[in-house]
Formats: structure tokens, sequence, C-alpha cells
């Protein structure tokens, strides 16, 4: 059950949900900054549902070696 507004993830199409999700992360930086904190609140809530929500669709997504704590700890430093 969704805490957040929006159609629940779980009846979106796979192109809304990734439509949606595009969105959410494009606008995360400014809702952090200026949003009030129940708009903040409710952008946390509704990205996390979504995110969940691929997960749960893409359980063998695929996942890059370097974004991975050990991969991390393996690439070179910049100064």
């Amino acid at each position: 059950m969704s805490t957040s507004t929006g159609i629940p993830g779980t009846e979106l199409s796979e192109e809304l949900l990734l439509h949606e999700l595009r969105h959410l992360h494009g606008t995360r930086h400014e809702t952090f900054l200026h949003g009030s904190p129940d708009a903040l609140r409710e952008h946390t809530a509704r990205t996390f549902e979504l995110e969940q929500e691929y997960l749960r669709r893409h359980p063998d997504r695929d996942v890059d070696p370097r974004r991975t704590r050990d991969g991390a700890r393996g690439a070179p430093q910049h100064a």
C-alpha cells in the first residue's frame, strides 16, 4: 500500500513507470533545495515507491560493477 499520491506503481505500465521515475529523479534536486517539508516528504515517498516497484519487476537488472562498494574501492581516485 502506498502512502504517497498518484497512481500506485503496481498499476503503471512499464513505459509510465520509467517516465515517472525519470521525472522524479529530474526534479529531486530542486525539491530537496526548495520544496516545503511536505513536498520533500511526498517526493521521497513517491520516489521510493516507484523505485521499489521497478526493482520488483527487474530483480535481475544489470548492475555496473563500478556502482558496487567493491567496484568503487577499486576505481582510480580523482584529485
